[in-house]
């Protein structure tokens, strides 16, 4: 008989920890009465290779070596494996096949009694799985001499085939050791495929033998633009890097030890200035410098003649020419190493964000069109797409591709990857072509996970519970068109992540969301279920040196209206039942310090009815569990009335309803806080507010926002008008003139001011969106974003 022997040490409290705490749910679990005893010396036997002899091969061999390493790495008390004597017929782990017990692939059964631990599959993936389960019910934290589990038999499956975590190496490179590190990760949380973005405007990460310029040039950047697009200058840094091909091929069979397949992502033809870098000729334009495409709010680094690589981020018109034979052999001579190098069967060619610009002015690609009779740019992109398609189909391949490549027809075997939305995910189901779910609204976890957000994000929202609770298959498609849907995927995109712990920062607790909405039968999620484990999978995370964003049990602060509109209240809310809230208040003008301690207990909203500023901790046994929460509130006129939107702002960015418009909060510190912000996609912001009863005023101040890099935009104008009624409204005022506030955060005013006071109950305030993206900035031709934070009547 083959078996591994473990010889440990393992420390426990004699509470049976993680019961009810394991992510994702399984299938079924049926508790037992009793717990097992783990003994010091206890060895992994395969059930098959019992059977088969002595020298038979072991088909675990991955599953037992992960989790020997793992007890060696996380509890400290490995000694050396030994082979020298049986233990007692109790001190075993067994793993082995059933397929009449686990019947779906990727299944298995896991069972602790008073024998010992055995662990069946549907196949050696199966196998893996129930380890990561069974890794889940050992303590995070050693206290005794034993460890005990309790006896628990644990029936499991995936929902779906593909369950997967998307790495971006090419604005910012991640080194070896956390990529490996990363794929542990994946595997912790039973998902399958590692989406590998390895080539981009920043940076090209692949050693290609026949292009060795690619790694010479492409992999290196002068320079990073400072802070959120467009930047408040550049570092001035070099920054680049790239794994070579012996550096890939082991971190793919270190992926393949986990039962987790690499998808490598080559972009083409946009996103490639980082290629077209090191090989100009394979732009349409290869005279033309990079710095032409470049954006000129933002601050160059160094050389800027030629083709360079890119420093900032965004999208850019400089991409692969479509009409050169030349760039199609290199795509291929670069496929080739590629495929030879990843053995999944998937290949992702991006496919996203191509500008059609050059390809409109470029006689190479306009005589493609006319050869090709294709009717206009978007025809060229899916010849394009399909060209390469038909080619990695030939080396036993399927493309996968972002959803733009939808557009001007789809290659027919290509797989796509639907990320503006649900949308293109929907209409390719419909048209019988698999899809992969990644919508940004849900599963960007480059998104903020806090509404006030401490670290440089590239934007949006994405709270825990909101990413838990998406549901991968399209309620538009029927029960045949489900089927289409693979499954869902995650993305970490690193525009704003540059380095690994702000990488895991932005993954945890999401990732774990993620593992149980993609492996879980939709039937047995609960979002309540899952805040209750979360406590526990907060400890594994400390076990495994992984940071985490604690963004989940900050105080929610939220300003509402007083029951007769003369103030606002402030109430706080905590997802600790059991602390206790502090809060001070200090008036305008005093000189303060934030000491909670001699604070009042939170009972209830507290009123505020004149400009001071309110602050809060959340407290156990007199230390502080959360960040403290400052907000100034600061009065004028409209503050705390009645007001109406004619047209609602975007769910994504809602705030707290019309109320964030007059609540007193004044955003500071751009999106960073960007729950301050009613956000409006091609639409214009049109607010009356009711004073209540008729005041003199003198001037209407409207507290906006502005960063084009993220597609949004100062507003057109601003408009006033003022009633008496609420139904017969007059302009008193309109402005173009967006003041930038001093801190550069993107924060701006616009202002009508009256020579004469206005009597008015009635306040009506129009700001206009620019409806689209003016050309020459990123996003041209998309819905503008309009955001709008406060309005202050004076």
């Amino acid at each position: 008989m083959r078996s591994i022997a473990l010889v440990i040490t393992l420390v426990c409290s004699p509470f049976v920890y993680s019961q009810l705490n394991i992510i994702p749910q399984p299938a079924s679990v049926i508790m037992g009465n009793g717990s097992y005893i783990i003994p010091v010396n206890v060895r992994i036997e395969s059930a098959t290779t019992a059977a088969a002899g002595p020298n038979s091969k072991n088909e675990f061999d991955k599953s037992s070596e992960f989790l020997l390493s793992y007890l060696a790495e996380y509890y400290q008390s490995w000694r050396n494996a030994s082979t020298q004597d049986l233990p007692p017929a109790r001190s075993r782990i067994l793993l082995g096949f059933d397929k009449s017990k686990n019947t779906q692939p990727g299944s298995y059964t896991l069972e602790v009694t008073n024998e010992g631990i055995d662990i069946t599959g549907h196949d050696e993936e199966g196998v893996f799985y129930g380890i990561q389960t069974l890794i889940q019910l050992l303590p995070p934290h050693l206290s005794n001499n034993t460890i005990q589990i309790p006896y628990v038999t644990i029936k499991d499956h995936p929902r779906f085939a593909y369950r997967g975590l998307h790495l971006d190496v090419g604005r910012h490179f991640m080194p070896v050791d956390f990529i490996k590190k990363y794929i542990d990760l994946i595997a912790y949380h039973k998902l399958n495929y590692f989406h590998w973005h390895l080539t981009e405007d920043q940076g090209w990460r692949i050693e290609i033998k026949k292009y060795p310029t690619l790694t010479q040039v492409g992999a290196w950047r002068n320079g990073t633009i400072i802070g959120r697009y467009p930047g408040r200058g550049n570092d001035n840094k070099k920054h680049g890097g790239f794994y070579t091909q012996e550096q890939i091929k082991d971190i793919v069979k270190y992926a393949a030890d986990r039962y987790i397949t690499i998808v490598p992502e080559i972009e083409m033809p946009g996103h490639s200035s980082a290629a077209i870098a090191s090989y100009p000729s394979l732009s349409c334009f290869p005279e033309e410098p990079t710095i032409k495409y470049f954006p000129k709010v933002c601050k160059w680094s160094g050389d800027s003649t030629g083709k360079q690589v890119q420093q900032t981020w965004g999208i850019f018109s400089d991409v692969f020419c479509a009409g050169k034979e030349e760039t199609f052999k290199f795509l291929e001579n670069v496929i080739d190493e590629v495929a030879a190098l990843f053995p999944g069967k998937f290949i992702h060619v991006g496919g996203d964000e191509c500008p059609k610009a050059n390809w409109k002015r470029c006689p190479n690609c306009q005589k493609r069109m006319k050869d090709n009779k294709l009717k206009d740019e978007h025809e060229l992109q899916s010849y394009f797409i399909q060209r390469i398609e038909k080619y990695i189909n030939g080396k036993g391949k399927t493309l996968i591709g972002w959803d733009e490549i939808l557009e001007g027809g789809l290659a027919p075997n290509a797989i796509v990857m639907s990320w503006r939305g649900e949308d293109g995910g929907i209409a390719a189901a419909k048209e019988k072509h698999n899809v992969i779910m990644t919508p940004d609204k849900y599963v960007y976890y480059n998104y903020s996970q806090a509404e006030n957000e401490d670290s440089l994000t590239i934007g949006g929202y994405l709270p825990l519970e909101m990413a838990y609770n998406y549901e991968p298959v399209p309620q538009a498609l029927s029960e045949e068109q489900s089927k289409y849907v693979l499954g869902a995927q995650a993305n970490m995109w690193t525009e704003y992540t540059n380095n690994t712990k702000i990488v895991e920062y932005m993954l945890f607790p999401r990732l774990s969301a993620l593992s149980e909405l993609l492996w879980t039968p939709k039937e047995k999620k609960s979002w309540n279920d899952f805040e209750k484990k979360l406590p526990m999978q907060l400890k594994r995370y400390e076990l495994w040196k992984t940071n985490y964003s604690r963004a989940y049990y900050d105080l929610k602060a939220t300003v509402i209206p007083s029951e007769n509109f003369d103030g606002v209240l402030w109430k706080l809310e905590t997802k600790n039942p059991s602390a206790t809230i502090k809060t001070v208040t200090h008036f305008a003008n005093r000189p303060y310090e934030l000491k909670f301690a001699e604070g009042n207990d939170y009972t209830a909203p507290i009123p505020v009815k004149s400009t001071q500023l309110v602050a809060a901790i959340s407290m156990v046994n007199g230390k502080a569990i959360s960040n403290p929460i400052s907000q100034n509130i600061l009065f004028n006129k409209a503050t705390g009335k009645k007001i109406s939107l004619v047209t609602q702002p975007s769910d994504t960015y809602k705030g707290d309803g019309a109320f964030t418009l007059i609540n007193g909060i004044q955003n500071e510190k751009g999106l960073a806080q960007r729950k301050d912000f009613l956000g409006f996609s091609g639409t214009d912001c049109e607010a009356v507010i009711d004073l209540g009863k008729e005041e003199k005023i003198r001037s209407v101040i409207v507290h906006t926002f502005s960063e084009p890099g993220s597609w949004i935009h100062r507003p057109l104008t601003m408009e006033v008008f003022v009633s008496g009624d609420g139904t017969n409204f007059s302009s008193v005022g309109l402005t173009d003139d967006f003041i930038e506030s001093r801190a550069k955060t993107g924060n701006g005013t616009m202002k009508v001011e009256f020579t004469m006071t206005h009597p008015a109950r009635y306040v009506k305030v129009v700001v206009k969106n620019w409806g689209e993206i003016p050309q020459g900035n990123p996003g041209a031709g998309s819905k503008a974003w309009l955001f709008v934070d406060e309005i202050e009547i004076n």
